[in-house]
């Protein structure tokens, strides 16, 4: 088995003194999803852009299955729970569960008898998921504050770990994936949605703080990624399917994020630079 010794932050390739600080990336981040768990701005809504509308990452009914408060703070760019196998009296923890879509999705799937953790490091999300789950009856699910790099849960606890989107923006992404696999029993899973750089990115958005907030500028490649998981201990870690983003479906993702940089960016060509990816693996049974 792969060894699991801590190894350095995996981060995208770029000069230590020209990306933004670890302390920087974890208040923005902070700050862009307590923002958007206060006013209920949502990546949810009738869009067919492959990177944003809940209709393209889900069926429509599941999507009607699950309280509006929930999917009305969505920010995913992928559907975890499709590839994570989930049964009746699971265990599951949800990296960054956010407003808790993907924890109501894996709650209705594990019944009664399983139970689903959401971590999330803005309390202005845990509280909101926490109201959602109260007022709408949600008795299997549990909502815990905490970064996602040292989760408040014991070990050996999930059958299944899932993410959506979230690991991109963690500044320390091979602990994330060391602390799911010590939160998995021997043989669970682990399933995720998440942006993979494809080529390197223009400085004028790596640099970009907020670009880092839209899950772009702290995008690592496939090579990286996959790495970090299997130096993590994982098995079996298999691409289940990927979205490669053209130009237009870029520069739609981040909107008016890169401010007045956007003008400098009219000269790239930025097809083919990030891509929504499914990936799962396996912890070893021994």
């Amino acid at each position: 088995m792969a060894s699991r010794e801590h190894k350095k932050p995996v981060k995208a390739k770029a000069a230590a003194k020209a990306a933004p600080s670890e302390e920087d990336v974890r208040r923005a981040v902070r700050e862009r999803y307590s923002k958007l768990a206060t006013q209920g701005t949502s990546c949810c809504g009738p869009s067919s852009d492959a990177t944003c509308g809940c209709g393209t990452l889900y069926p429509n009914a599941e999507i009607l299955s699950l309280p509006q408060d929930a999917i009305s703070v969505s920010a995913g760019c992928g559907n975890p729970t499709a590839i994570a196998d989930l049964k009746q009296g699971m265990t599951v923890v949800d990296l960054g569960s956010g407003g808790g879509i993907d924890v109501f999705l894996a709650a209705k799937k594990v019944g009664s008898k399983g139970r689903v953790y959401g971590i999330d490091a803005t309390p202005e999300m845990i509280h909101r998921a926490r109201t959602t789950a109260k007022e709408n009856g949600y008795e299997n699910v549990e909502f815990r504050l905490g970064e996602i790099e040292h989760m408040p849960l014991n070990s050996n606890v999930a059958d299944v770990v899932i993410s959506n989107c979230v690991i991109n923006l963690a500044p320390d992404k091979s602990r994330v994936f060391e602390e799911a696999f010590r939160v998995l029993k021997p043989g669970g899973k682990l399933a995720v949605s998440d942006i993979v750089l494809v080529k390197d990115l223009p400085d004028e958005i790596r640099m970009n703080l907020r670009a880092w907030t839209e899950c772009v500028s702290g995008a690592i490649s496939e090579e990286e990624y996959l790495g970090a998981i299997k130096r993590a201990g994982f098995e079996k870690v298999k691409i289940e399917d990927r979205v490669i983003y053209t130009h237009d479906n870029l520069v739609s993702y981040l909107g008016d994020s890169m401010g007045d940089a956007t003008t400098k960016l009219k000269g790239f060509d930025l097809s083919q630079v990030i891509g929504s990816y499914r990936i799962s693996a396996r912890k070893p049974t021994a």
